[in-house]
């Protein structure tokens, strides 16, 4: 199993400026692409929001390219419904001639509605999905060129991607899923897979490949793509630090919550600060099953939980680092990976 790096810019204050926050992510980026030995960074895209700061990833994805030597680079993810076929299928293969063929293309159908209500109103994500299931066969079609489409979205005449993408016969695309159906559409397609449990326990995990093996059984006649796990991680310096990143990661989620939930004002690109009595009163988001679900522990429990998930037949591990802490304490929580971690999958 390898490992990589999934890297916004997010805040859940303005303490922190923008314009630091691409710094701090640009260094983490170059901490594990120059010497710390993982396969990828993958950064995504969102609107409007400084939750998540990332307007669009193919942008980011070329400033590291110049900044880095052979690390992949993956959009972890575009937001299908916000694109056009055509304007996806070129923009990634320029990407992917920038980067000297380093590209992975993730492709989600998006998850805020504040996003969707902005960007394409009256969008739910139901119909998110099923732009998401149009667009990525025509993205594949129109990078082989001669392609006309006459969907339930798009329609336009025969056309051809331009530029082509340098990797043949295209960048690896990697489909964000999470229903049976999802995965299914995904092997169905020869598209690799990327899952996230978010908050949830293992057993979650396990339900995930579950799904993702009964896609790879039920399409046997497809080469059997590959499956990666997103999870928020931090390897901690002993348990009372920890519990510090407990704490973190649940102020995090709360956020995340508030966002997806699309109540809370927002003004300037900020959601209203959330109380510590609206945390500790939520159902389900606390340090305690923070601690318990997400990878948060000493390099000997990360050693152990990762080694499970290697077992369960994942290709790749994805280090989501993004949370409301300091940058100080991510750049020693990607450190313990590198050096106490990761050597154990050598």
């Amino acid at each position: 199993m390898r490992f990589s790096l999934f890297a916004h810019m997010k805040r859940v204050s303005d303490k922190t400026t923008q314009k630091q926050l691409y710094d701090e992510m640009v260094e983490l980026c170059q901490m594990i692409a120059d010497r710390g030995g993982m396969h990828a960074v993958w950064t995504g895209e969102h609107h409007g929001t400084d939750f998540t700061i990332a307007p669009n990833p193919f942008l980011n994805l070329v400033d590291l390219a110049n900044k880095t030597k052979n690390v992949r680079l993956g959009t972890g993810t575009v937001i299908a419904p916000f694109w056009h076929p055509i304007k996806l299928a070129g923009e990634a293969a320029m990407t992917d001639i920038i980067t000297n063929g380093r590209l992975e293309l993730g492709i989600a159908r998006g998850a805020y509605s504040y996003e969707y209500e902005r960007l394409s109103p009256g969008l739910d994500a139901w119909h998110a999905g099923q732009r998401m299931r149009e667009l990525i066969p025509a993205v594949q079609k129109l990078w082989q060129g001669d392609y006309a489409h006459e969907g339930e979205y798009w329609r336009f005449p025969s056309s051809t991607s331009s530029p082509l993408p340098l990797q043949q016969p295209h960048p690896p695309i990697w489909v964000a899923a999470r229903d049976p159906n999802s995965h299914e559409f995904a092997v169905s397609n020869g598209c690799n897979v990327q899952v996230t449990p978010l908050h949830q326990g293992d057993e979650e995990v396990e339900k995930l490949v579950g799904h993702f093996n009964a896609a790879c059984e039920k399409f046997s006649d497809v080469p059997r793509p590959q499956i990666m796990l997103l999870r928020h991680t931090y390897v901690a310096s002993s348990e009372d630090d920890a519990q510090v990143a407990a704490d973190e990661v649940n102020v995090f989620y709360n956020y995340f919550g508030a966002w997806f939930k699309n109540e809370h004002p927002v003004s300037r690109g900020m959601i209203k600060p959330l109380t510590k009595e609206e945390m500790a009163a939520h159902p389900f988001y606390t340090p305690e099953a923070m601690r318990k679900n997400n990878v948060i522990g000493t390099p000997e429990e990360v050693i152990a939980r990762l080694k499970a998930y290697e077992a369960l037949g994942f290709d790749e591990y994805s280090f989501w680092i993004d949370t409301g802490m300091s940058f100080e304490r991510k750049r020693a929580s990607l450190e313990r990976m590198i050096n106490d971690v990761m050597p154990a999958f050598a």
